[in-house]
């Protein structure tokens, strides 16, 4: 997207390259991610990057806001609602396709906002790596706020260990080593040396949650850094454990289960920005619109595009069981506007914020992008597609 260095990228892009970088992303944990890692970042012209910014603190208005618990006490069910609930979210993403307004500039629109942590430790590895093995002109940056990868993993660091000893902090997930983002799991034990547990790995004695270690002794946990997806979990009734999301815990969580669906697809529906398309609860629909082929429908409890409908029909949304449960988005129109050598890919930049104790809003850290030449962003949409996947994007002027 900046011209200049889309092209002088290209000519200088090499295969022999490409399989080095990632031989070395490979190499740095001893692991190759089972997701395509896209042969080129993004490059993000200053216009845009100023409009994805002013689109961050525009959404963030509205999570900021003093009644967006009230506001959001309808996503939680009791299944899934889990105590000592903390006052805001610790990490928050959204999710922006990349797309043109009426004046024809490169223009975001929201796709999704999350309140959970994403790939914070991998996105800083292979923006370096796409430096070391392509590079990139020093004046563009994947961080934001000044800062470098060194500070950038101590404010990690502050945020989820903080004071307690390393090894009484768990990265919980269920069975980590077959995740597909176990690459980011491996990176936060390498930086901060905490244990990435398995949620049957857990023990309980009363109120107490420990481990058992490699020597055979017991761990006492104090923190918990939750990368377990409840929709996962319910699925998965073969998983012998002891640990209860609903049961009290002497533990600190960092980032709370809750806000997985406080700050989700139900959150949409609130939000009223120029950089949000229309969305509604299907429930509050006193019309199905004529134009349906201009709209969406997706779950509100799902993960990684589970069930949305692209072409939705009336029939779609007359057989909804609980259609509560659903919202319809207005489209947005992605535009193929990454130069590749084989056709033209569309872009999709996640933000990656965190909200520190003691700041009044949550801030802009680092980001993530992912490439496709498909219907939609995701892996079955880009079979035997290159220069598609996951990426970084580098931005001009921060």
């Amino acid at each position: 997207m900046i011209e200049s260095i889309r092209k002088a990228y290209n000519a200088s892009f090499t295969e022999s390259h490409y399989a080095e970088f990632l031989d070395y992303i490979s190499a740095q944990y001893n692991h190759r991610p089972s997701f395509r890692i896209a042969e080129t970042p993004v490059f993000i012209p200053r216009a845009l990057g100023q409009h994805l910014f002013q689109a961050c603190e525009d959404i963030a208005d509205l999570i900021c806001a003093p009644n967006f618990k009230e506001l959001t006490q309808g996503s939680i069910d009791d299944i899934f609602s889990v105590s000592k609930e903390s006052d805001r979210t610790l990490f928050l993403q959204m999710d922006f396709g990349i797309t043109r307004n009426e004046e024809g500039e490169l223009f975001p629109q929201l796709i999704e906002v999350q309140g959970f942590p994403s790939l914070y430790f991998y996105q800083d590895m292979v923006a370096n790596a796409y430096r070391k093995f392509f590079h990139l002109p020093e004046d563009l940056s994947h961080l934001f706020g000044g800062l470098n990868s060194e500070s950038y993993i101590e404010l990690l660091r502050k945020s989820i260990i903080g004071d307690t000893d390393p090894k009484q902090v768990v990265l919980l997930e269920i069975e980590p080593h077959t995740q597909v983002t176990q690459i980011d799991f491996l990176g936060a034990r390498h930086h901060l040396g905490l244990k990435i547990a398995c949620i049957s790995d857990l023990k309980k004695d009363g109120a107490k949650v420990f481990y058992v270690d490699d020597d055979g002794k017991r761990v006492d946990v104090k923190r918990i850094f939750n990368r377990v997806i409840f929709d996962e979990l319910m699925q998965r009734n073969d998983i012998r454990r002891e640990f209860r999301f609903k049961h009290e815990h002497d533990v600190r969580w960092v980032g709370h289960p809750n806000w997985f669906y406080r700050i989700s697809k139900y959150t949409l529906p609130f939000i009223h920005s120029k950089y949000s398309p229309e969305t509604r609860f299907v429930s509050d629909l006193k019309e199905i619109p004529e134009d349906l082929q201009n709209y969406v429908l997706k779950p509100l409890y799902s993960f990684a595009g589970a069930g949305v409908i692209l072409n939705t029909t009336r029939r779609d949304l007359e057989s909804l069981a609980k259609p509560e449960d659903y919202i319809l988005q207005k489209r947005v129109n992605y535009i193929p506007i990454v130069e590749t050598p084989d056709g033209n890919a569309k872009c999709e930049v996640r933000m990656l914020m965190l909200w520190e104790k003691g700041h009044a809003r949550p801030r802009i850290i680092n980001n993530l992008a992912r490439l496709s030449k498909g219907e939609m962003i995701g892996v079955k949409y880009n079979l035997n597609k290159t220069w598609v996947g996951g990426s970084v994007a580098f931005f001009e002027g921060v």
